[in-house]
């Protein structure tokens, strides 16, 4: 496709760097960027709905598969562990044969998967096609925000990525409602077959719509993707373990062990001129800064989203439907409040945004761990809304922070750092959820949340301190 655009282009001198065409640069023309928007919502809503849909199934599709609970736990772990080991290898890829492409292909990739996965007959042949859906999820994921950099002209970039953020954040908030609502009128197949006429018609929009990148001229470095796979591999499943309370010798030899991998690679990547995990942009206080704040909040949200259904239904009662009536405001809050911080965040400083969202955030959780033995539906639901004011306040502000201050050509590396903050954040929440019903069985909920409320206000600190002036940073 790419070959073939460049036969019919009209000849024009090739300059001697490699640079975007201003049309790339300053944007799409409208009507296009519609379309471009749209296939990144689609691919990004079915991605992000899949990472949470699959918990709530997981008991149906147990007994329906003749699985035990420890074995059906994989139908998760297959498809995050794809993920996590190669969203930054997709990203680097990206950058060497152009974010499009890799989109394209890790769309396609997710559908055919996802039929797969609607159309397997045992645990093993689920747990196979649920890892090719979390490289076809990574593709989409990896360049997605790096993509958004040239749909959107550079004066309106905040609105992007806010409505990127807005899409990524009521997906996941959702995830466990539409699954309940596709399983109480389907068999649990349907929660992966309804991706494919989506995924077919997000491919048919992309082909024509989405904008052509610059490619960088270095090499793709395998070893470097072999030692990410290792670290991010063994870390995910260090903390799923510590979590569940695994063997602690277990647990000490998978962190060491991702460790090992992690240095190795810091230590090869350092030489890089863009290397894999990229250490050059994390040199940069300002993208430091918001990937920490990322890790946290995220860390925060999934502190919130995987104790309260325990609360809502274990200690006060309520039916699956109901939790999830009580779960709606925050994300509706979100929807709210994101195309909003988003546009603010082209006029006002983004660390200002986050911190003030994340300061919200923290006191909501707060709130939440406070509740009174017997809460009304309006003591919830109000403090539910005040976690999803502060959660959307701080989204698209910190995503125009982290790829601001990435130069055009790292959009990447950026992109990859950007969905791999998300997801670390989610992982280390739900383990420490774990950790705290372990603790305490009747109030690991209050213990989980205010964890969460602790992790959102480290968060909030760390916004803060972009503002403090320093060479080379940008707020």
């Amino acid at each position: 496709m790419d070959r073939l655009d460049e036969t019919l282009a009209p000849a024009i001198p090739v300059p001697q760097a490699p640079v975007a065409p201003p049309s790339i640069e300053d944007g799409l023309p409208p009507g296009r960027r519609g379309w471009a928007v749209t296939t990144l919502v689609i691919a990004v809503g079915m991605a992000t709905l899949d990472t949470a849909i699959a918990n709530t199934a997981l008991p149906t599709i147990a007994a329906d598969l003749k699985a035990s609970a420890a074995d059906s736990i994989w139908v998760v772990n297959a498809y995050q562990l794809a993920l996590m080991v190669s969203l930054l290898p997709l990203a680097s890829l990206g950058d060497i044969l152009g974010y499009r492409r890799i989109y394209i292909v890790g769309l396609a990739l997710f559908t055919l998967a996802s039929l797969v996965c609607a159309a397997a007959w045992s645990l093993p042949t689920l747990a196979i096609a649920r890892v090719f859906q979390g490289f076809g999820a990574s593709g989409i994921m990896s360049v997605n925000t790096a993509l958004i950099r040239f749909i959107y002209p550079a004066r309106s970039l905040g609105r992007g990525v806010g409505f990127n953020a807005l899409v990524v954040a009521v997906c996941f908030a959702v995830g466990p409602t539409v699954a309940s609502a596709i399983l109480s009128v389907a068999s649990w197949p349907w929660l992966f077959a309804v991706n494919v006429p989506l995924g077919l018609f997000g491919i048919a929009v992309a082909i024509p719509a989405l904008p052509h990148s610059v490619r960088a001229p270095h090499r793709f470095d395998v070893t470097s993707a072999v030692l990410n796979a290792g670290t991010f591999g063994l870390l995910i499943v260090a903390i799923g373990e510590a979590g569940h309370q695994a063997s602690p010798l277990l647990i000490a030899a998978e962190f060491l062990g991702a460790g090992l991998f992690g240095l190795a690679m810091l230590r090869r990547q350092t030489a890089h001129p863009a290397p894999m995990l990229p250490v050059d942009l994390f040199r940069r206080p300002v993208f430091a800064l918001s990937a920490v704040t990322a890790v946290c909040s995220f860390a925060a949200q999934g502190l919130a989203f995987v104790s309260l259904p325990f609360y809502f239904q274990g200690a006060l009662g309520r039916t699956q439907v109901e939790t999830g009536f009580l779960m709606t405001p925050w994300p509706v809050v979100v929807a709210v409040v994101v195309p909003i911080a988003g546009r603010l965040s082209d006029r006002y400083p983004p660390a200002i945004l986050g911190g003030f969202g994340l300061a919200i955030l923290s006191v909501g959780m707060a709130l939440l761990a406070g509740l009174p033995a017997h809460p009304t539906v309006l003591e919830i639901s109000w403090r539910m809304a005040i976690c999803g004011f502060g959660f959307g306040f701080f989204q698209s502000p910190n995503l125009k922070a982290l790829m601001a201050a990435a130069p055009p050509g790292r959009s990447g590396g950026a992109s990859g750092i950007v969905a791999t903050a998300r997801l670390l954040g989610q992982s280390i929440g739900a383990a420490l959820v774990a950790l705290c019903f372990g603790l305490s069985s009747s109030g690991g909920a209050a213990l989980a949340l205010a964890l969460g409320a602790g992790f959102a206000g480290a968060a909030s600190i760390a916004s803060f301190l972009r503002l403090v002036p320093r060479d080379a940073a940008t707020v």
